[in-house]
This record gives C-alpha cells, structure tokens and sequence, in this order.
C-alpha cells in the first residue's frame, strides 16, 4: 500500500481527534490505511494546464482539483451511483488488493466489496481485483474481473453488497478472456469491453493466457459475444461518441494513443484510425499513457493519457490537461453531471466543471 499524503491540515486533524477519526460527525476517517478528510477541508493537488481558450468553456477559471482520499494501490474504473432510495454515491476498484471502494460526502471512505476480481482460494500476485465498472440499465452492478477473467454481475442488491457474482461472459469461441478491463454500455445495452493481459500474472506472457491476441468484444444482450477488432495490442480505456456513432478505444503500452471506429448498424465497427497520438508529450516527459476516457456531452473527451487528464475536442484537438502529480488510471461524471472523479494512482480527486457528461 502506498504512503499516506501528509497535508497540514491531516496532522491538525488528528491531533485534536486522534487517529482514529477526523470528524465524528461526518464519518470521514483516518484508518490507518487511507486519508479520507472532510467535505469542507478537500485540499487542492495539481494544476490545470491550458492550451487553448476553448478549455475555458468546459472549465471555469477558478476551477481547482480536489484531493478525496488516498493510500490506494491503484485505484481505477471509477462509477457513480444513484439507488433507487435516493442515494448517491462513488464506487471504484483498488485492483491490487482485490477491492472496491465506495465514497460520498455523507460518510465518507467505506470499503464495498472484497473480494472484487478474483474469488478463487489460491493466492495470486499481480492486479487480480476489478478494474471496469458500470451501471447496466437495471441499475445492476457489472464488473470487468480481471482475476475471474470475466465480465460479471453483482447478484445482490446495491444496497447490500456481498462479494457473490454471476457470470456474463468468460470465454470467446471457447477461449478463455485474458483479463477484461474496461467497458461502455450502448443505449441498447449491449456492453463493448477490452481485454487487454494486464490481469495475468505474466501479462503476455503467462502461461494461462488462451486467447492469442488481445481483443475489444462486445456481448449483446442476447449473451452473444462478438469479436470487434484484434488489431490493438493493448486495449485499454472505451467509449462511446453521444450519439453513438464513433467508438473510442485507448491503446496502452509503449504505443499508447487513442483509437476512432465508425459504428455500424448492426453494432460492429468499421474505419479504425488514430484519433489522438500523444507522442508530442511523452517526447517532453509527460508521464503515463492512455487508459480510461469518459465524453461530455459536445463529444470531449477527458481521457487519461501522459501528464493527467487529456481534454479533447471532438475533432483531436488537444484542449489543456488536469494534472494531479501522477499517473491517472481513469474518470468518471457523478454528482449532476459536472463533477469529474478521478483515480488518479492512490488518490481519488474530483474537479467540477461546466460541460455535463454523457448519461447526465
């Protein structure tokens, strides 16, 4: 577990409450494990960094990035949560240790589920946890399982999360997934998924690895599993344009950059090409690569790449950055719709902005 983030404001805290908590009152705790800190107290990280004044239009000027929670392993597939009780609230996967976390102003930092990914009774090393996870339109929890090696879905109730799943999808013509990452519903709810290794003990070269390529799939609502592309040796991050009519994939590794399909009408994808290439800014030291994305509502994209949070207009253009310090595994829109999560390596910060995301 990666240490702590000691802010002024933490050791205040916790000289007058002690260590076990930092605010009775709003539940927002100190464990031992993770700094979580008051909703009035989120300390600013990072910095914005605009490249074109068309960035002033999706973030305003005073905008800052806020600091949620830290002491994560690698916190990722961040999605916001609406019950039909009326609450709302932040899951997202911590995959080393095989969790999913759950965040809101109400009480804070709570763990969900364990275990997230992998529920076998051998020990595993590596990323075994969830990664991907999403809302299908039952409001269910489904879950890309990179140790399971498939997509799944939370049997029981959001409400009452226990660590008991059934399976999608696991196999394609009989072959084992390696380990699926990430994924995007289309309104007809069908689910789009990458599969890159990232989840295999050995990543490409592990033993168990079935598939001989690394795949983006879509598995309809029928249960039926379609092989979409082969072509991208690791894909990453995915999404959709809001009209549905493009579908973005992120390529990690050593070519990270973010891939276009045009989608057809019977839901598979054709013209693949390179929408955005950030070779540019690993050249000037940005560090990290493409991985997840998530668009607002004009067809931006704020997708992770090298220094942080790539914004993108619809036509490539690269529009400023949200940089926390550190790499940025993926976003998600909560709260209504102008709040954007951030797991950002062991942090969780959000930023509100003045754009809206897609589904909001």
């Amino acid at each position: 577990m990666k240490g702590l983030l000691t802010t002024s404001i933490a050791c205040v805290l916790l000289a007058i409450f002690g260590c076990n908590s930092l605010d009775e009152t709003t539940g927002n705790k100190n464990d031992g494990s993770h700094t979580v800190l008051p909703e009035t107290l989120h300390p600013s990280i990072g910095a914005i960094e605009r490249l074109d004044p068309a960035l002033d239009k999706l973030i305003a000027r005073d905008a800052n990035i806020e600091q949620l929670a830290d002491g994560f392993d690698w916190s990722e597939g961040p999605v916001w949560v609406r019950t039909k009780q009326g609450r709302e609230f932040l899951l997202f996967s911590d995959i080393p240790p095989n969790k999913i976390y759950k965040w809101s102003e109400q009480s804070g930092l709570e763990e969900y589920l364990h275990p997230s990914g992998y529920t076998g009774l051998v020990p595993r090393v590596g990323e075994p946890g969830s990664n991907g996870l999403l809302l299908d339109k039952e409001g269910r929890l489904v879950l890309c399982q990179h140790g399971d090696r498939r997509i799944a879905r939370l049997i029981n109730p959001l409400n009452n999360p226990k660590p008991e799943y059934e399976t999608l999808a696991n196999t394609y013509e009989g072959k084992r997934f390696n380990s699926p990452n990430d994924g995007c519903f289309n309104k007809a709810g069908d689910l789009y998924f990458t599969d890159p290794p990232y989840g295999l003990p050995k990543n490409l070269k592990d033993p168990g690895k079935e598939l001989a390529f690394q795949g983006v799939f879509r598995l309809s609502k029928s249960g039926k599993v379609t092989l979409l592309t082969d072509k991208i040796k690791f894909p990453n991050g995915i999404a959709f344009s809001p009209d549905e009519s493009i579908l973005y994939v992120a390529e990690s590794g050593p070519q990270t950059r973010i891939h276009a399909f045009d989608v057809q009408a019977d839901g598979t994808v054709a013209n693949r090409r390179i929408f955005f290439d950030p070779s540019v800014l690993r050249a000037a030291g940005a560090r990290g690569g493409c991985d997840g994305l998530k668009l607002d509502q004009r067809g931006n994209l704020f997708a992770t790449g090298p220094g942080g949070v790539l914004i993108i207009s619809p036509t490539g253009k690269h529009l400023g950055t949200l940089a926390t310090g550190t790499r940025i595994a993926n976003v998600a829109w909560g709260n209504d719709g102008r709040t954007l999560y951030l797991t950002a390596d062991s942090y969780l910060c959000r930023i509100r902005t003045k754009t809206k995301g897609v589904g909001f």
